[in-house]
């Protein structure tokens, strides 16, 4: 099983977004992460948080998977990527030597 860092990214910043979103905008987002990881399960390892800044990375989790492909289909119908200019990023962890 590998360990992925996903990165996610906007050109709005998340705080910008946050301030920015009704109360049922913020409801129907949150509702959709909360169905986004109830199906994800066992492969979240951190949910994450958002992020403030002054790049474009919003936010991250930590997932598990047995492949990348794996991932990927897993991050396939993520709800960030129903947001216009957003983006997610793949990093896998790599074991560090002799460990």
């Amino acid at each position: 099983m590998s360990k992925f860092l996903v990165l996610y990214r906007s050109s709005v910043s998340a705080r910008e977004q946050m301030a920015g979103a009704t109360p049922e905008q913020t409801q129907a987002g949150m509702e959709a992460w909360q169905a986004w990881a109830q199906n994800a399960g066992p492969a979240i390892v951190d949910l994450g948080a958002p992020l403030a800044g002054d790049g474009d990375i919003t936010g991250f989790s930590i997932l598990q998977a047995d492949s990348r492909s794996a991932l990927d289909d897993l991050l396939a119908d993520h709800p960030h990527r129903q947001t216009s200019g957003s983006a997610i990023d793949v990093l896998e962890f790599l074991a560090l030597p002799g460990m």
